[in-house]
């Protein structure tokens, strides 16, 4: 089955269209998200309702983000409303680090539905191949007193194996995996009953994630690309920080010429990739922009440019893990 096939129903946003991806499983998700890590708190559930009002439909949080709360009272609120209905909503939440013990799993899935006060998960991922020691369900980054963080070694297909049991049980309808290698994919591709349909990554021109993406596509795994514009707040407050393309003089020629944003340019790159972007903001006028993406299309030579830009080089290093023995980046790809 091609997963990136375009269906013939289609979401309305504006006055353009955003394609929906058809999962391994037959579920279908927006090809366009809102991503809400380092939401504030209170900035999280206006900024939800609101990208829901202007036609977002896919919604990634996690609990390590402490903001599923405010995610689900913002999509409990527009179904109320009539805005929409649950099932229009694709919400992705995560499994934390400190719950891959399988005894903890279930329940850390049950405590996210409570949170989100709603009764299924669209998508649940494990949010890496990494465990870390449980030490109260509040604790997402346990440390030692030299501030290292304390890890376990609890096999991520242990966790993958109680994880499949909430799709059986209706409490999920898809499960997924979030920044795991191909090597991690194909260990747990040979030893699951139930197959990620997804792996959600960083991705974006300073790493496109070629080899990664043309594994997933191969192997039916949509990939989702968190941090798709660089996290050009933080490039603002460092220079160390790697430069994000949309600072780039060539694409800003780009948005001219497309008559779009450089970050509208970048999105655009994402999808015709084929990955599923999930940009986070709060700024209304940026997130109209994120969504209106699916009324152009980028040259061949435009993304010849933009992918040049690929140094291979991390905004999300997961510097403070790298002794994990599941540490997902010492391999290439």
């Amino acid at each position: 089955m091609d997963f990136l096939r375009v269906l013939s129903r289609q979401i309305p946003i504006f006055r353009e269209m955003a394609t929906l991806v058809t999962l391994r499983n037959g579920q279908k998700m927006p090809q366009l998200g809102l991503g809400t890590y380092l939401a504030l708190e209170g900035e999280c559930e206006e900024a939800t309702k609101y990208a829901i009002d202007i036609g977002y439909r896919h919604l990634d949080t996690a609990y390590s983000y402490n903001n599923e709360k405010e995610v689900g009272k913002a999509v409990i609120a527009k179904v109320a409303e009539g805005k929409v209905k649950r099932e229009d909503i694709f919400l992705v939440t995560k499994l934390s680090n400190i719950h891959h013990e399988p005894e903890h799993v279930e329940r850390a899935c049950r405590k996210s539905l409570a949170n989100l006060g709603l009764d299924y998960i669209d998508l649940y991922l494990m949010h890496t191949p990494m465990a870390f020691e449980f030490h109260g369900d509040e604790d997402t980054a346990p440390k030692n007193s030299a501030g290292e963080i304390l890890s376990s070694t609890t096999d991520y297909l242990d966790t993958w194996r109680a994880m499949e049991p909430l799709v059986e049980k209706g409490l999920v309808r898809s499960i997924g995996v979030s920044n795991f290698n191909s090597a991690q994919l194909t260990r747990l591709l040979a030893n699951c009953k139930i197959k990620p349909v997804a792996n959600q990554v960083e991705c974006n021109p300073g790493i496109n994630q070629g080899p990664l993406r043309n594994f997933c596509t191969k192997n039916d795994i949509a990939l989702i690309a968190y941090s798709p514009l660089g996290r050009p707040h933080y490039a603002a407050k460092d220079p160390n920080f790697p430069r994000p393309a949309l600072l780039d003089d060539r694409v800003i020629s780009m948005g001219k010429k497309y008559n779009k944003s450089p970050g509208q340019i970048i999105l655009r790159f994402l999808v015709q990739l084929g990955a599923t972007p999930v940009p986070k903001s709060s700024n209304k006028e940026r997130m109209k922009d994120n969504l209106n993406i699916f009324d152009f299309e980028l040259s061949t030579e435009d993304i010849r440019v933009l992918e040049s830009f690929n140094t291979g080089e991390r905004t999300c290093p997961f510097t403070a893990n790298k002794t994990h023995v599941y540490f997902p980046f010492h391999d290439e790809f």
